[in-house]
């Protein structure tokens, strides 16, 4: 073979390694965005449940310890993320400062009435837990009343469900394409040397002999593209906090970190089932077979 043919094949070998590697990683890194999306949607929903206002209104002439005895158990609750105590002169000024006007001048006196404002974890934050919560506060002597808007708590959660259920949709369609495009990448990589492979089994090759450079270069692009694709994620979030500092609040770096886990082993399994089963095709074919 002359050297300009070798130049030729050479070329033609690194950008088939190329493609196939850009290929893989943009497959990755679309499963990683969707990751990003999956986690940022669920600690937005813990968010919002979760900053649900729920207030206790406590009954004319209860004694200030009695109120914070409440809230100290309140806050020792399973299902009680913060408390805070307003006093009827605390919650006079909030009003005032709502309304923009004097309120107590002109009644001549302050008509409200202390409160807890509770805070619940997302968990609990549903119609059924709050109605038990709402029936074990009420048989407290000292309670009046519990406010919180049920339609709100309803719609919320009822709204979270359907998207939970169309990303958990979307995800799972987006994962098998992502192994079929990662296997047919593969593949066709493969597929160029469908010859070598089958040269190399007429001369005595073992299948496992065969078989070891083919995964362990399948092992490689995965582990590349995986990290390209990691590379990409963290840019996407740097300029996302730049442009939205809010995201911050809604960030965990553990399940950021476990997600960029996943992609990397993701690009690796993938890469090495897929190129395993291909050599695997071309091993088993017959010569005639290999011009199909």
């Amino acid at each position: 073979m002359s050297k300009k043919d070798e130049r030729y094949q050479r070329r033609k070998l690194h950008s088939s390694r190329a493609t196939a590697l850009i290929s893989i990683t943009l497959v990755l890194f679309m499963l990683g965005l969707l990751g990003l999306i999956v986690l940022h949607a669920q600690k937005l929903s813990e968010y919002v449940k979760e900053n649900i206002g729920f207030s206790i209104i406590m009954k004319e002439g209860v004694r200030e310890a009695g109120i914070v005895q409440l809230q100290k158990t309140m806050d020792a609750s399973r299902y009680v993320k913060s408390t805070e105590y307003i006093t009827p002169e605390q919650a006079a000024e909030e009003l005032q400062e709502d309304l923009g006007e004097d309120f107590i001048s002109f009644l001549g006196y302050n008509p409200l009435l202390p409160s807890i404002e509770l805070k619940l974890k997302a968990e609990y934050t549903n119609i059924d837990s709050l109605t038990l919560l709402e029936n074990e506060l009420l048989a407290n002597p000292d309670v009046k009343e519990i406010y919180y808007q049920k339609d709100l708590v309803h719609l919320i959660n009822k709204n979270i469900r359907r998207i939970s259920l169309v990303i958990l949709a979307f995800s799972v369609l987006l994962l098998v394409i992502a192994v079929a495009l990662i296997n047919n990448t593969i593949r066709l990589t493969i597929y160029s040397k469908r010859f070598i492979i089958k040269t190399m089994q007429l001369v005595g090759a073992t299948g496992g002999f065969i078989r070891r450079p083919f995964l362990w270069i399948g092992v490689v692009q995965g582990m590349y593209a995986a990290f390209i694709a990691i590379i990409f994620l963290g840019v996407i979030l740097y300029f996302s906090q730049k442009e939205l500092p809010e995201l911050v609040n809604l960030q965990d770096i553990a399940l950021i970190l476990t997600l960029f886990g996943f992609v990397f082993i993701t690009g690796i399994v993938l890469t090495y089932l897929s190129t395993w089963f291909a050599v695997k095709r071309y091993l088993r074919a017959k010569a005639d077979q290999l011009y199909y």
